[in-house]
């Protein structure tokens, strides 16, 4: 028990002390290599939330879920999932030991799928979840009564349905603040909007003593414009859409956090970045490439956000800028395959004298 929450428990509150802990969080904030000084933005930096336990920033939610559970003697969870949800319920409640239910995207990656089954968890498929917005609702709808009148408790990362567990991705603000002091500007990728909400609450949660809370900027696909055009367009509220994004994980077409969002974007200054979905699954190769950075398409999105708004005027050349990576590439093992190409069979007459070890 411990670790992470109880680093931060004077933001956490009493669910600290039962914080489950398996390595989550500490994770490293690097300066781009590459990426930034080409982009003109020599400040930008990675939030690399790839090296949490099971890969993604997932992990600081499930560490709180999952360890109050164990508290509180609960015999396990159910959850919907489009992936790194799951993978991280499912690993923290082997690790206590608990039974874990899983509702998962159709389109789920197998890499994701895999995961999920490896640490024992039940893993359903269900049509239409996270693609079709109206049904997506149904089912979230449907999993919450049927967990309801079985006393057991749901998650999704979301404030609107777990806001307890919640809190716990807050912690990437707390560490940013201390690695970077003075940081700007924060990129944040955006499905269901709980990942930028509470990496904005974080840092109102340090208050002014801090400095000035860092602009917060809305990175969504094209294929999911829930939140980026309603805040370009001045509406109040985020919308519905039937998600056609490729992007796994960020294929969320109904308002869960995304309302709440619009206003932390508009209190901060923070501008919203739609990004075609061909430049996200280029981004995510060179970051590979260049900077040496293996992450999901998701993992990429925030740094695409952080490139189109310095093309556009909306970044400073000398911000002190992070981007959220938030997972890593092996969840999604079909983009990996189709940015790494394969490797040629050769025999030993056709290496080069000099990479063969002779002279």
């Amino acid at each position: 028990m411990g670790g992470l929450y109880t680093r931060f428990a004077r933001h956490l509150g009493a669910a600290a002390a039962t914080g489950l802990d398996l390595g989550q969080g500490g994770t490293p904030l690097v300066p781009s290599r590459s990426i930034g000084p080409k982009a003109g933005i020599a400040g930008l930096h990675f939030k690399l939330e790839n090296l949490n336990p099971t890969g993604s920033y997932k992990d600081r939610f499930a560490g709180l879920a999952i360890g109050g559970l164990a508290a509180a003697g609960r015999p396990g969870c159910v959850a919907t999932s489009s992936g790194n949800t799951g993978a991280a319920l499912a690993a923290f409640s082997a690790a206590a030991g608990l039974r874990c239910a899983l509702y998962v995207s159709e389109n789920a990656p197998a890499g994701k799928l895999t995961q999920m089954l490896a640490y024992g968890a039940e893993v359903l498929r269900v049509r239409g979840f996270s693609i079709d917005a109206a049904e997506s609702a149904r089912i979230s709808d449907s999993l919450t009564a049927e967990s309801a009148a079985r006393d057991l408790p749901i998650f999704i990362t979301a404030y609107a349905v777990s806001p307890g567990p919640m809190e716990g991705i807050k912690t990437i603000s707390y560490e940013i603040a201390e690695d970077l002091p003075g940081v700007s500007d924060v990129f944040a990728p955006a499905g269901g909007g709980g990942l930028y909400v509470a990496i904005a609450r974080g840092f109102a949660d340090l208050g002014p003593e801090a400095g000035p809370a860092p602009r917060m900027h809305i990175v969504q696909p094209a294929g999911n414009d829930t939140m980026v055009t309603p805040l370009l367009s001045g509406a109040d509220e985020a919308r519905e859409v039937s998600t056609s994004t490729r992007i796994s994980g960020l294929g969320v077409g109904y308002v869960l956090d995304g309302t709440v969002a619009l206003g932390h974007a508009r209190a901060t200054g923070g501008t919203g970045q739609l990004i075609d979905e061909d430049a996200i699954f280029a981004l995510q190769r060179r970051l590979a490439v260049e900077d040496g950075l293996l992450v999901e398409p998701a993992g990429a999105v925030a740094v695409a956000g952080a490139l189109q708004a310095a093309a556009r005027g909306e970044l400073a050349a000398d911000a002190r800028a992070v981007c959220i990576l938030t997972g890593h590439a092996f969840k999604d093992p079909d983009s990996l395959s189709a940015m790494a190409g394969e490797a040629r069979l050769i025999g030993r007459q056709d290496i080069p004298a000099s990479f063969a070890g002779q002279q």
